[in-house]
């Protein structure tokens, strides 16, 4: 079998000139970026759909095409969430492997734990996906609530041995259940962040008669990088000053408790793109830690935290979206760093342990969703002629003539001047307009006169190269259209409208097509902000993602990208619209794809009762108004029973809309 990597030597952006000439799978995996962001995940085959590779084997992949084919031969539509749980198995894997081969190169003498936090994504089928292949990987659960103790509890009753890390605040109760768990044998870590919590976890284990397993938080000096800079450093939310770490320590030696403080954490931030942060972090951590070693504390686990990056437009550079280094260069760092501070201080080499959650649960979800309509700046064309007037007295209005005149006379010599003149005409035409000086009919033949024009000059630019004027360079985003698609962003999507992340989004069908409009994204909510406006682009962010023709009636489906991380239970219900349906996805071992789980969306008497409304109360009061109308002679009594059966079909429907199209490509 052969294993393919993604190689970043591939990386080539040059979409405009993929638009001239012949048109392959290769030009539409280079406009998208494909292959770079899905590092041997993601790829397109040749009937130009994108397929699925989750253990990253030749052979051995899912057609996302087929897979919502047989979804809706199954009556289950889309908006569909895809999980692949091998995906997650080979990351998890990889994850292993990569930090194996430092420990291994390196020489380390200690050992190496992933914990998974399972607020990165809650599902049960996915922390139950990662307790299961966390077993043979040493892998364990990181939790920040009571109820994620309580689950996290109740899943691991068969590997007490497996690592628990408790973060987030504790109060009494908390810290009880942490300790009773301790007390059944389970390898449980709290840890403080607050000197109360302290406090708290060592009346409660006196009083139960329990040897304490205790971590503290320590609050780094070393700043933060990228969108969640403010979450680590000094002013961060969680952990404990110097000061009071050292007061910790001097607590805990009061009590002969030194030996029961063996994790030290920080919270270095999340998506870290920059791999020297990731090396400043840890290389302060550890000399915290070796420091409290020689100071008597019992340590012996260094928890780096999260943060480990996602390359979300597979630039592999220091960009936001993505990150500069690899898995393997970041398990290097890490090592390499904690044995040389450790080494230089002759401490003892400790269990190193991530909280790499996004890295390990983001690629292995895709939403699918479907495009129902489409709004286009240049649907309507300009006249073949200009319209007569009707009295000989009367003038055609003077913007309407020059807007006619440029239409007919775009060049290259004087292309910037004409887009100036037809932006001063349409706003001398909208100035006549408020006064009442310009017909309903004429504005409509300016609006459409304006934006052919504007179509020309893009084009006319595009072949400029280097030499196009700055001003006109925006036209493409200026002049795309809108696709409107059935999902919700705040239910599905809610990191691109909270805090403007960027996933790769593109379709998932007609790739042995060219594209040739450049579109923005518009779901089904009615709020303004539920729209996709940034796309995927080489180390920078697209204003449009460029897209097919859209032909009303038929099918033509796109696919949102590396949205297991935070996504699921992060959403809200805008507009009442509930959770996608979700399907399971695993391979044979003779590479065949099947649907091992469907979980169907939410019902809209479901969504209904999260905001304590009564279906079966509100299908009362329709029943009683049918009667009503039955009584009044409004509807026959046949009328109202098939009217009753519509209303509860629908509070049993599906939230999202179920257009009745074929499952041709169109």
């Amino acid at each position: 079998m052969t294993t393919v990597e993604a190689k970043p030597e591939a990386r080539a952006k040059a979409p405009q000139a993929t638009l001239e000439g012949r048109w392959s799978i290769d030009d539409a995996a280079e406009i998208y970026q494909t292959r770079l962001w899905g590092k041997g995940f993601f790829d397109i085959n040749a009937k130009g759909h994108v397929v699925v590779r989750p253990t990253r084997v030749l052979g051995h992949e899912v057609d996302l095409f087929d897979v919502v084919a047989g979804m809706r031969e199954r009556g289950l539509n889309t908006p569909v969430l895809l999980h692949f749980s091998d995906l997650l198995e080979r990351r998890m894997r990889d994850m292993r492997e990569a930090f194996d081969a430092a420990i291994a190169e390196n020489g380390y003498k200690g050992s190496y734990t992933g914990v998974y936090p399972i607020k990165v994504n809650q599902q049960r089928r996915v922390v139950e996906e990662v307790r299961r292949y966390g077993v043979a990987l040493d892998f364990g659960l990181e939790v920040g609530s009571k109820p994620e103790l309580l689950a996290v509890m109740g899943m691991t009753t068969d590997s007490p041995d497996r690592l628990i890390i408790c973060n987030g605040f504790k109060e009494q109760k908390y810290i009880e259940f942490v300790t009773l768990a301790a007390k059944l044998g389970r390898n449980i870590i709290p840890v403080i962040e607050n000197m109360g919590e302290l406090k708290l976890i060592v009346e409660c284990a006196n009083r139960l008669g329990v040897r304490p397993k205790i971590g503290v938080r320590m609050n780094l000096s070393t700043p933060g990088a990228g969108r969640w800079r403010h979450s680590s450093g000094v002013k961060a939310k969680f952990g404990l000053s110097l000061t009071e770490v050292i007061e910790t320590v001097d607590f805990l030696k009061a009590r002969e408790m030194a030996d029961c403080l063996q994790l030290l954490h920080c919270h270095m931030g999340s998506q870290i793109h920059d791999i020297r942060q990731v090396n400043s972090g840890v290389n302060e951590l550890a000399r915290i830690y070796v420091q409290l070693v020689k100071m008597g504390a019992g340590l012996r686990i260094l928890d780096v935290g999260g943060g480990m990056g996602i390359d979300y437009d597979g630039s592999q550079t220091a960009f936001e979206f993505s990150t500069n280094y690899s898995l393997v260069e970041y398990a290097n760092s890490v090592v390499y760093k904690t044995m040389s501070v450790c080494d230089e201080e002759s401490v003892a080499h400790p269990i190193i342990v991530t909280e790499s959650g996004r890295a390990m649960v983001a690629q292995q979800s895709v939403l699918i969703f479907d495009v129902l309509g489409c709004n286009r700046p240049d649907r309507a064309p300009p006249p073949a002629e200009l319209p007569a007037v009707v009295a000989p007295e009367e003038e055609l209005p003077r913007p309407l003539v020059d807007l006619w005149e440029l239409h007919r006379s775009i060049s290259e010599r004087r292309i910037l001047e004409q887009y100036h003149d037809a932006l001063e005409a349409r706003d001398e035409a909208m100035r006549l307009f408020s006064v009442g000086y310009l017909t309903l009919e004429h504005r409509a033949i300016i609006d459409r006169l304006f934006w052919s024009i504007c179509a020309k000059i893009r084009d006319k630019a595009r072949s400029m190269g280097a030499h196009t004027p700055e001003e006109l360079t925006d036209l493409d985003a200026t002049l795309t259209d809108t696709y409107f698609c059935n999902l919700s962003v705040f239910q599905s999507l809610p990191d691109i409208w909270a805090i403007n992340q960027l996933f790769p989004i593109m379709p998932i069908h007609r790739l042995d097509e060219r594209p040739t409009r450049n579109a923005t994204l518009a779901d089904i909510t009615c709020d303004s902000d539920g729209k996709v406006d940034r796309f995927v682009d080489d180390h920078d962010i697209k204003k449009f993602v460029e897209l097919h023709e859209f032909t009303e009636g038929t099918t033509y489906l796109l696919g949102a990208f590396l949205v297991g991380a935070y996504q699921e239970t992060l959403g809200d219900l805008h507009n009442l619209f509930g959770d996608t349906h979700v399907a399971h996805i695993k391979l044979d071992a003779n590479g065949q794809w099947w649907i091992d789980e469907i979980i169907e969306g939410d019902s809209i008497s479901e969504v209904l009762k999260y905001v304590q409304f009564d279906a079966v109360q509100l299908g009362a009061q329709i029943r009683r108004e049918c009667e009503r109308s039955v009584r009044k002679k409004q509807l026959s009594p046949k009328e109202s029973k098939v009217y009753m059966k519509m209303y509860e079909d629908g509070l049993a429907g599906y939230t999202y809309l179920e257009p009745g199209r074929g499952n041709g490509e169109g």
